[in-house]
């Protein structure tokens, strides 16, 4: 009776896991090869820890299929193949969360669909941009962290004159590229800031509020680098700004972004607690 019991959702999870093999295996293939995006490894871990977090209130939740599942399983499918007609991975990519989520409703219905909704959305983290939105933002961010820069090296007393994200130093013109605007880190930024958020934080308001400070957190961070470069090369020559300092910074300023993020975090739970202090009072 028992095994009966699970054996359709064996069967359509199986059915679903074959249908989505080739979309799962390129994702993870970019995972690999592209270092901007390696943390996708790492998301799914995650939504699983939520998940068994929820265990004893999807236990609670019972089975009560809902039939809406089926309708959302054929949405995600009609989905997966109009994304790979346009070639559109993206929305391949996300059908197959769509159909995890017709899953769970029409195998164990709305309430334990509700109870994983946040780490079935966290999962989103795991699929890179498309390319179309990665272009559209990482330009102004590239002339956001060049201004920055360029003002803060000029307080610093460093000769400097910016021409759009050109930076020109009495010794080289630096180019704040795309790989050098911060829309990679801040992805990343943004998914461990929604996590830490949400596990230290027991408001939603405050979640939301700490999680959204990774933008202006990543676009300062970013900035410092350049400037940190900036004063590099005005000290020590322009070889002081490439090679090993190029690549290790960006590491050094992503943990720097993530402290700074804890620090904020810290001081919120802080302000929180004494306001209700006062307010028992």
């Amino acid at each position: 009776m028992a095994a009966a019991r699970w054996l359709p959702g064996v069967a359509v999870g199986s059915a679903l896991l074959y249908l989505y093999f080739p979309v799962l295996q390129d994702l993870v293939a970019q995972w690999v090869s592209d270092p901007n995006y390696s943390h996708g490894f790492v998301i799914p871990l995650i939504a699983a820890y939520l998940v068994w977090e929820r265990r004893e209130a999807l236990q609670r939740s019972g089975d009560r299929g809902n039939a809406w599942g089926y309708v959302l399983l054929v949405a995600s499918i009609a989905l997966l193949v109009a994304g790979e007609a346009a070639t559109f991975g993206y929305a391949a990519r996300v059908s197959f969360l769509l159909a995890l989520a017709g899953l769970i409703l029409f195998l164990r219905g709305a309430d334990a669909l509700r109870i994983v909704t946040f780490p079935l959305a966290y999962l989103l983290f795991m699929i890179p941009p498309p390319a179309i939105i990665m272009n559209a933002v990482a330009f102004p961010l590239q002339l956001m962290a060049a201004k920055l820069a360029t003002n803060t090296l000029d307080v610093l007393g460093v000769p400097v004159f910016r021409e759009g994200n050109v930076i020109a130093l009495a010794a080289v013109r630096l180019e704040v590229t795309e790989a050098c605007s911060g829309i990679r880190s801040l992805v990343a930024l943004l998914a461990l800031a929604v996590i830490f958020a949400y596990l230290t934080q027991r408001r939603w308001g405050p979640r939301v509020f700490l999680a959204l400070s990774a933008v202006p957190i990543a676009i300062v961070t970013n900035a410092a680098r350049i400037t940190l470069t900036g004063v590099l090369v005005e000290i020590f020559g322009p070889g002081a700004g490439l090679g090993f300092y190029h690549e290790f910074s960006g590491l050094v300023i992503f943990v720097l972004a993530f402290l700074l993020l804890a620090a904020e975090g810290l001081v919120l739970s802080r302000l929180l607690l004494g306001w209700k202090e006062r307010a028992r009072a």
